[in-house]
């Protein structure tokens, strides 16, 4: 992730969600500056905000609808740089790095077609493709030349070997012989075979038109017959050819779901894009070619820079995604005056670390799991009390519906249980009173808690979430504006977890009379006033602040400068 100071670098800049005049004033200057180079320069932006009048051009997508601007750009630049033209820079950056060239499986489906699956790894060939350590961690793609299957450096399991191949060259795993991994099947395969797609652009919005298509999309990819180590003839393709066919780019393979040009609404096409998002289909593919045109010609040099305008929504991680393919797709990430210039959060890092070893004792245990705070707050604030959406309503049509029963605070516990998902507290018991009572049964710490897991002695505390022994009891704010600004459900934050004045209007599941969770014990009365102890650490009387027990006063940068 570049700095501010790189903008000034950059011969293409797009500001995405991001009023750099306003929320970044400090930065600001390299954004106008970079312009008297000649950089062009395209705000992104529902309203006509700030940012506009610094820009050449400005697009504005309907709220909520940046994914599908992006995956229509990403789109147009697959098409007129990968497929009808390929970019030599492009190739070689993709090829190099990322996983665009390794293969995956594809499985049978239950409605009997053809699903992407998991990546092919070593382990899944015969002697593990002459892996002997982490075959299982390998990822495998085709060496262009020999036509040869091979295991290239920089997977998982090459970092763990211990053996300094964990980096990115392009070098064959074994053999460490310099090897040019095939993109795509599309010159060398054995069928075209079909495989099918989610598709979620047809969901009803308040907000904004859906295209309605069919929710399961068949592609047709070029892939090849292999044989694995247990016999099982096995369909593989790869990574490059699944995008391709997911961003609905046509190659000649008569498949129908692909736009054969930018005036055809399929998915995800710039006349999809345009009944979704209220932007031109010229302007999108006009802004999509400038971009990567000009990170053609620079090595990259095209930049976007992100802010919290597209954070805002649920599906904000599928707008990242879209974008960051972008970048990608031009080689702009990693090159100075190109790439994904962000800046929320950054300033947590460094404190954190500081943290950890008076925290959490490092000099005499392994480093702690953290938890993530959505979660926590998910949980111990008791939002989860009054979900209403099920997992069911997010699944992939693609997806088994029966393995995602309940809700979502199922999930968490679920995962909780297998190891997946850290969370505080972890246990219905003091961890420190399970090293004494193992003693005392003459067993070590971890079979006397295996056992007493399985006997239901100890319990995960997420299971009981209304159960006072399993309350968070103390709350360290550092230099966060939690109850204000940060936490996501205020007055849930204070009802639940303050126990003070809160506007909370809704009624919960019991109240509503609709079904409850799975996982977790249910209390007519959900626990209030959770926190005995909140501290908080700041620079200025915020409104959490206001609502601490305990506020730690400190200087910010200026004020250590006087």
């Amino acid at each position: 992730m570049p700095e501010s100071a790189d903008w000034y670098n950059s011969s293409y800049l797009i500001a995405w969600g991001s009023n750099v005049p306003q929320t970044r004033t400090p930065d600001a200057h390299f954004f106008t500056e970079v312009r008297y180079k000649g950089t062009k320069t395209v705000a992104v932006t529902p309203d006509y905000a700030e940012i506009a009048k610094l820009c050449d051009q400005w697009l504005n997508p309907k709220q909520g609808t940046d994914s599908a601007m992006a995956m229509a750009m990403g789109h147009v630049i697959l098409n007129e740089f990968h497929v009808k033209r390929q970019t030599e820079y492009f190739s070689n950056y993709v090829r190099t790095y990322t996983d665009m060239p390794m293969l995956v499986m594809l499985d049978k489906h239950d409605s009997g077609k053809l699903v992407a699956g998991r990546m092919l790894r070593a382990a899944d060939l015969v002697n593990n493709l002459d892996q002997e350590k982490n075959p299982e961690w390998k990822t495998i793609a085709i060496d262009e030349k020999t036509q040869q299957l091979v295991a290239p450096q920089g997977s998982m399991g090459f970092r763990w070997e211990g053996a300094a191949k964990w980096n990115l060259e392009p070098k064959d795993g074994k053999s460490g012989e310099e090897v040019t991994l095939q993109l795509g099947l599309l010159e060398n395969h054995d069928d075209v075979v079909d495989v099918a797609f989610p598709y979620f652009g047809g969901i009803k919005s308040e907000y904004f038109e859906g295209v309605a298509l069919d929710d399961v999309l068949v592609h047709r990819l070029p892939a090849k017959r292999i044989t694995l180590a247990n016999g099982e003839e096995k369909y593989v393709t790869t990574v490059y050819d699944l995008l391709l066919a997911n961003y609905g780019v046509d190659r000649g393979l008569n498949d129908e779901n692909c736009a054969t040009n930018y005036d055809e609404i399929k998915a995800y096409s710039p006349a999809w894009a345009e009944q979704v998002t209220g932007v031109s289909r010229q302007d999108i593919i006009r802004i999509a070619r400038e971009f990567a045109d000009n990170a053609e010609k620079t090595h990259g040099r095209s930049m976007v820079i992100v802010g919290a305008g597209i954070n805002h929504w649920y599906h904000m991680d599928m707008t990242y995604r879209g974008i960051i393919n972008m970048l990608i797709f031009c080689g702009c990430i990693g090159q100075s005056g190109g790439g994904w210039a962000h800046y929320v959060g950054q300033e947590k890092l460094r404190p954190q670390t500081g943290w950890l070893p008076l925290a959490f004792g490092l000099d005499w245990q392994r480093p702690p799991r953290h938890m993530n705070s959505t979660s926590f707050f998910y949980n111990h604030s008791s939002q989860w009390r009054y979900e209403t959406v099920s997992p069911t309503e997010l699944l992939s049509p693609l997806a088994d519906k029966s393995r995602f029963s309940g809700s979502l605070i199922d999930m968490n516990v679920r995962s909780e249980r297998m190891g997946w998902l850290p969370s505080a507290p972890q246990l219905n018991v003091n961890p420190l009173s399970i090293t004494k009572k193992a003693q005392q049964a003459g067993v070590s710490a971890t079979d006397y808690t295996i056992n007493a897991l399985k006997s239901g002695e100890i319990r995960f505390a997420s299971e009981q979430p209304d159960n006072p022994q399993n309350f968070p009891r103390n709350l360290f704010i550092w230099r966060s504006n939690l109850l204000g600004s940060a936490g996501k459900g205020h007055e849930y934050l204070l009802k639940y977890l303050l126990g003070t004045e809160n506007g909370l209007q809704g009624k919960d599941l019991g109240e509503q009379g609709q079904v409850k969770p799975q996982e977790v014990e249910w209390q007519d009365k959900g626990g209030e006033g959770k926190v005995d102890l909140v501290v908080t650490l700041d620079f200025r009387m915020s409104s959490t602040c206001l609502f601490s027990d305990i506020v730690l006063p400190t200087a910010h940068g200026m004020k250590k400068m006087i």
